[in-house]
């Protein structure tokens, strides 16, 4: 609950969303935009069917004349939702029932763009199709005019490796090489950066946003058994860092030592499971291969259970898709 609220507050702020535009969304659209127009919607609105929805973002910006709606969705499951893009456009389908109902249309009476952003940071590369049409059976012989399209953004943090993102001077690109951090001295490079990037008096607010996250999400799960709730400023995280980089840095790599073992592990794990289905089934299909070994422990356990009783390869997979 502290990552989401926490991710939430930092994106209530218009520099995170305009950078991550800026920085990740790179498209000629984009240029059109008037930045200094950015404005937070609600939060929560209630739809036709009475139920609200509270836990995702929502920014409008104008594109020329008209607004454009930026519509972002924070996900920290451990598991990837296939079916994501459902919700997605169930999502976007509520909010355009709300902007019907108040009159938010455009002056020859069409409704405005909505940008679906999904961001992830969750350990498993997401390889959920990112337009619902990838999920609906395509039917020839005019059928498949009537299957719906709506593509969203994926912002995949695990995705990003460090050579792309540290020429960025961009605070989404700054929070994900932390999220990605490996040793106590990436951290405290990227933080240095950070503090004179939002240093102006103006964005005290966006630094507390940083802080509360650094101390409450961040280096809590780096450093169990320490407390940061003295921690009030970004420049007294930097400096606690600084000072106690070197017991850091061996606690890191003992971590490291222990996620290492569990991937070895997940990695014999699916391994073992290629194995089995292949003798049972013959080859697979590579899309087949890569979803077993991105697969979490808990998801390979289960489908090591199913092929013991299952007829078929759809059946192993069936209340996973």
């Amino acid at each position: 609950m502290d990552h989401d609220h926490s991710y939430k507050l930092l994106f209530s702020h218009r520099e995170m969303v305009e950078d991550l535009l800026l920085g990740f969304v790179h498209e000629p659209w984009v240029r059109e935009l008037n930045f200094n127009s950015l404005e937070k919607m609600n939060g929560s609105y209630v739809a036709d069917d009475l139920r609200e929805r509270e836990d995702d973002i929502i920014w409008r910006i104008r594109w020329g004349q008209e607004w454009l709606y930026i519509y972002l969705l924070l996900e920290f499951q451990s598991t990837i939702d296939r079916f994501m893009a459902v919700r997605v456009l169930t999502y976007v389908g509520l909010l355009y029932q709300d902007l019907i109902r108040t009159g938010q249309w455009t002056a020859d009476r069409r409704l405005p763009p909505v940008l679906p952003v999904v961001l992830y940071n969750g350990a498993p590369t997401w390889n959920a199709p990112e337009d619902i049409a990838d999920l609906i059976l395509p039917v020839p012989g005019g059928l498949e005019r009537y299957r719906p399209r709506l593509h969203y953004l994926l912002l995949d943090e695990g995705r990003f490796s460090a050579q792309d993102l540290a020429p960025l001077q961009n605070l989404l690109a700054a929070l994900f090489r932390m999220e990605n951090s490996r040793t106590p001295s990436d951290v405290e490079q990227v933080l240095s950066a950070l503090v004179e990037w939002v240093s102006d008096p103006l964005q005290d607010s966006l630094r507390r946003a940083f802080t509360i996250w650094l101390k409450r999400v961040f280096l809590p799960g780096r450093m169990p058994n320490v407390t940061f709730e003295t921690l009030n400023d970004l420049q007294e995280v930097r400096s606690m860092l600084a000072e106690r980089v070197t017991d850091w840095t061996k606690d890191w790599k003992q971590q490291g030592i222990e996620e290492g073992r569990q991937e070895g592990r997940q990695e014999g794990e699916a391994a073992l499971l290629l194995r089995q289905m292949e003798r049972r089934f013959g080859p697979l299909e590579e899309s087949m291969r890569q979803r077993i070994r991105a697969a979490d422990a808990e998801t390979l356990l289960q489908w090591g259970d199913r092929i013991l009783t299952a007829t078929t390869l759809d059946a192993i997979f069936e209340s996973t898709q």
